[in-house]
């Protein structure tokens, strides 16, 4: 139920409100002064303040721009009885939703309850959204507890709190784009944009001008000025993904932008100013790649500020359960699939498997489980050929030396044609059909790959 809260001296008037609104379904509350008004404010989760402009202890319109400075969401309508332009357009100013004349408002207060009803509820439903994108890329949602983890989480919240340069260092797949985010929302910088770029995405023509934009006639093509990230996430945070990719003329760019807070657009003689601050990453040894001038010393040292090793996921084995269980979860929630858990041999030919792909070939590997499952649990038989091959019967080592990558083109062939085996019923003459291969071909693989 919407709360309004009644600011005026005159309790007659309050009351005649407040009776008019209450039918309406609203819940009301009252005080007589500005003072009172505040501290129920302090006390009361309250939607919507009707407030006097003239009142004993001060303006209402003033007192509009106190609430909108404490209380963000609250929508504010001003009563006078004697409306004035200046009055009317300082009350905007200063965020009040309207400003109407007393004796209009018998008729225009109902319909713009309403209508600053239904803002209130739309702010409301976006900080709720802001809330759990922040609990989401925030360092408690990082899963595991493992030694190494750990540190590299407690590094992350120190330095979150200060403006350094961070580079985020590790293989491919071990969630720096997530630590990333997770030191964005834990900083100052929070409430601006965080926007990642991947370095190693791009040719370097459309990376500059990913990064820097472009001014109209820079190029065939370029009709217009555009904005690139820098501009973009100006006061908040830029990741730099694959850092070590970016080309050497690219490279002096940046360093200009760390050093001076100035960046030239492609074609444009005027520098820009921004305030960002960079977080970088890469999977590559700068070390190595300055010794052999493929990186700019000079670079290295600013965005090496402060620097964070994110763990491989072999070197923390012991948080595979956990976060097992929760892509199970995410993939059940996205398939609708109802898998209460995993059983052991799962989980032990994950723990002895190297996980070269780190974090995200474990997610993909979850992914393909829980589509090709049937059962209640994961079981082994969902697992790639690969990791089925670490364990014999008896749950140990097995000593096959046929290992297949789970990204391998075997493993992919035998997700697929399961993929058409539960499409098709179990029609294996129409799923030979729309594989466009021969029956018997179908056999063999499904033999081969032990498909059921």
């Amino acid at each position: 139920m919407t709360k309004v809260l009644i600011i005026d001296d005159e309790e007659k008037i309050r009351n005649l409100l407040s009776k008019i609104i209450s039918l309406e379904g609203f819940d009301v509350l009252q005080a007589g002064d500005i003072k009172g008004g505040l501290k129920k404010l302090e006390t009361v989760d309250m939607d919507i303040v009707i407030c006097d402009v003239k009142l004993p202890d001060g303006s209402g319109v003033e007192t509009a721009k106190t609430i909108k400075e404490k209380y963000p969401a609250i929508e504010i309508i001003l009563l006078t009885a004697y409306g004035n332009i200046p009055d009317s357009v300082q009350a905007i100013k200063n965020g009040a939703f309207d400003y109407i004349t007393k004796g209009d408002d018998n008729n225009k207060i109902i319909p713009l309850l309403y209508k600053a009803g239904e803002k209130v509820a739309l702010a409301k439903r976006v900080l709720h959204l802001e809330k759990q994108l922040g609990e989401k890329y925030s360092f408690d949602r990082i899963i595991g507890k493992s030694k190494l983890l750990k540190t590299a989480i407690d590094a992350g919240k120190k330095v979150a709190a200060s403006d350094a340069t961070v580079l985020l260092t590790g293989e491919t797949g071990t969630g720096k784009e997530v630590f990333a985010q997770a030191i964005h929302n834990s900083s100052t910088r929070s409430k601006h944009s965080f926007v990642a770029v991947n370095c190693s995405a791009f040719s370097k023509e459309l990376l500059e001008n990913e990064l820097f934009g472009h001014k109209a006639g820079a190029f065939t093509g370029a009709v217009k000025d555009s904005k690139g990230i820098f501009e973009e996430a100006n006061q908040g945070t830029i990741f730099l993904d694959e850092i070590g990719e970016m080309p050497l003329d690219l490279q002096a760019k940046l360093l200009r932008v760390l050093e001076s807070g100035e960046f030239l657009k492609v074609g444009d003689s005027k520098p820009t100013k921004v305030n960002v601050r960079i977080i970088a990453a890469t999977n590559r040894d700068l070390q190595n790649e300055i010794e052999t001038g493929n990186f700019r010393e000079d670079l290295y040292y600013r965005i090496a500020v402060f620097q964070i090793s994110l763990p491989p996921l072999r070197d923390r084995i012991s948080d595979i359960d956990e976060l097992a269980i929760y892509f199970l979860k995410v993939f059940c929630g996205k398939t609708g699939k109802k898998i209460a858990g995993i059983v052991p041999q799962y989980v032990t030919a994950m723990k002895r498997h190297t996980w070269k792909g780190n974090i995200r070939e474990l997610r993909n590997v979850i992914e393909r489980s829980v589509i090709l499952e049937d059962n209640e649990q994961l079981t082994t038989d969902s697992l790639p050929i690969d990791l089925q091959q670490l364990l014999n019967d008896s749950g140990q080592l097995s000593t096959s030396k046929k290992m297949l990558s789970a990204f391998s083109l075997a493993s992919a062939e035998k997700l697929h044609i399961q993929k058409i085996l539960n499409h098709t019923g179990g029609n294996k003459a129409e799923t030979a059909r729309l594989l466009e291969i021969g029956a018997a071909t179908l056999y063999r693989k499904i033999e081969e790959y032990k498909i059921k």
